[in-house]
């Protein structure tokens, strides 16, 4: 009857609405908002593949999530894209003394969203990225307005020691200042402190071509 046919066009309508919302809603996603939903949550951050711009790859765990970078647990390089040769080279090779980190916390890493060429997911994590889990309005101002010179210069401020990751290659040092658009990087062996018979390199590296610090 009339009354059934009404009501099953305002069912139809309002699906329409909905979905036309959702697709609003995921037109509007990005990388940024889809990291969050991988990191907040009642269970936890995710643990997942990252494919860097040089085309390495590294799994971690994110923490922090700045305006336009991330800070995570790295949990280890990508095993699985080595060929098997490479693999137990590598695996040799850290079993040695020079495995420096074996008896220690899982590092620390700052991940410029620039440098990412892709993330991998699971179903299960590409579904939960789609969501709609969101910081707190304080903590999304204050993050958001957080850029990659900021972290920079606190690792600086803290003498830290780092792996600095570029298209180049890896140095290891302490970032002595940060520009505008670049750093100034004394090198020096890892394990060592920034004392100046161990420096035998400066560098000023753009911060365009940052794909990874590590810290060390």
């Amino acid at each position: 009857d009339l009354e059934v046919q009404l009501e099953r066009e305002l069912n139809a309508e309002e699906r329409d609405l909905r979905a036309e919302e959702e697709r609003q809603r995921l037109g509007r996603l990005t990388i940024r908002t889809r990291l969050v939903s991988l990191t907040l949550g009642p269970t936890g951050p995710a643990v997942f593949r990252v494919e860097l711009s040089s085309g390495d790859a590294i799994v971690v765990r994110p923490t922090t999530l700045g305006r336009d970078w991330l800070a995570a647990d790295l949990i280890g390089p990508d095993e699985s894209r080595e060929p098997p040769g490479d693999a137990a080279h590598r695996q040799q090779r850290e079993s040695g003394a020079g495995m420096r980190r074996s008896d220690r916390a899982t590092p620390q890493c700052v991940l410029p969203f620039s440098a990412i060429a892709g993330i991998v997911l699971t179903a299960h994590q590409m579904e939960r990225s789609l969501g709609d889990e969101a910081e707190s309005p304080s903590a999304s101002r204050l993050s958001e307005r957080i850029g990659l010179p900021f972290v920079l210069r606190d690792l600086c401020r803290r003498r830290a020691a780092i792996e600095l990751r570029m298209p180049a290659g890896m140095v290891n040092g302490t970032i002595d200042r940060v520009g505008r658009d670049h750093l100034d990087l004394a090198v020096h062996p890892p394990g060592t402190l920034r004392r100046t018979p161990d420096v035998y390199q400066y560098r000023v590296v753009p911060l365009a071509h940052i794909l990874l610090v590590t810290l060390d």
